[in-house]
């Protein structure tokens, strides 16, 4: 697959890169699965390249996360929108899942493998636990405060193999590798405060947290609004005021206004509830969701009184 992509040439073309890369239009969910289709089907590459430069914004957001490895950001960038290509090419949108939520492990892997290939001081960072290790090894000391220079103590080491299930061995030799004179602890300024390894972590969450996050929002929403479109007018209106409102309204509150009994709304929002929780498991709502779509606290809410 070649798509004649936005080209990054220098550190300072950055911002006119990232505003370039922002005029390709994001693609609605139908229109990004037809365009995965037709891809995969017919190898258009027409449609291949919509799906790529749509997802441009994503491989750069990705690569800004390793720009304290010290190497020019253009072939980062450059590295990751190979990963997309990847991603593209392998894409399969039968199986439910967004093309941004794929992509982004194959961009992640492409950056990383890059890294390693560029590091001098990792020759042999080529095995998967060595690059578990590479891109893990300073988090892991963190955790158990064993940051300081030299070798780490037996219980550190064992720690620390065990929590990223490697050899005691290799965690030896990880850390002596990247604790040398040339290593990650040069630091990054003259004025000689911080230092490159202080970088290499991001503890914030990571892009791909987000969007699965995001997805995980938006199908447990749909599945609890296809689900509401069972109940009739007055069983949505109890039902919502007694299990989806942040302060619920009371029993007698609802038999006011709906001129009943407060047993008789009980009863209502009861059988609303299981209609609702059946419609999901009989899969009435637009997607197929389990009961435990909904959102937290609709399926075992107890009454309110």
């Amino acid at each position: 697959m070649a798509a004649a992509l936005p080209v990054l040439s220098s550190e300072s073309g950055l911002n006119r890169y990232l505003a370039e890369i922002r005029r390709f239009p994001m693609l609605e969910p139908e229109e990004e699965y037809m365009l995965a289709r037709r891809w995969r089907e017919h190898e258009d590459r027409d449609a291949a390249q919509k799906l790529i430069t749509s997802h441009l914004r994503l491989v750069a957001k990705i690569a800004m996360g390793y720009r304290g490895y010290g190497l020019p950001i253009g072939e980062v960038i450059s590295e990751g929108n190979v990963g997309l290509m990847q991603a593209v090419k392998r894409f399969e949108p039968e199986k439910g899942f967004r093309l941004a939520t794929y992509a982004m492990w194959w961009i992640r892997a492409s950056i990383q493998e890059y890294i390693l290939r560029s590091w001098s001081l990792v020759k042999m960072g080529t095995t998967a636990n060595q690059k578990k290790l590479f891109f893990n090894l300073r988090k892991a000391k963190s955790q158990i405060s064993a940051l300081e220079e030299g070798d780490l103590r037996p219980d550190q080491v064992k720690t620390i193999a065990k929590k990223l299930g490697v050899h005691e061995q290799e965690v030896i030799e990880m850390n002596r590798r990247l604790g040398g004179d040339t290593s990650l602890n040069a630091p990054l300024r003259i004025d000689g405060e911080g230092e490159w390894q202080d970088w290499l972590v991001d503890d914030s969450p990571g892009q791909e947290s987000r969007l699965i996050e995001e997805e995980e929002k938006d199908n447990r929403l749909t599945a609890l609004r296809g689900a509401l479109g069972v109940l009739n007018e007055r069983e949505r209106r109890i039902f919502e005021a007694r299990r989806l409102q942040d302060d619920p309204i009371t029993l007698e509150q609802l038999s006011e206004e709906f001129g009943i009994s407060r047993e008789r709304v009980r009863q209502i929002e009861v059988r609303a509830f299981e209609k609702v929780q059946q419609a999901v498991k009989s899969g009435l709502a637009k997607i197929e969701a389990p009961v435990a779509l909904l959102p937290k606290g609709v399926e075992a809410l107890p009454a309110r009184v």
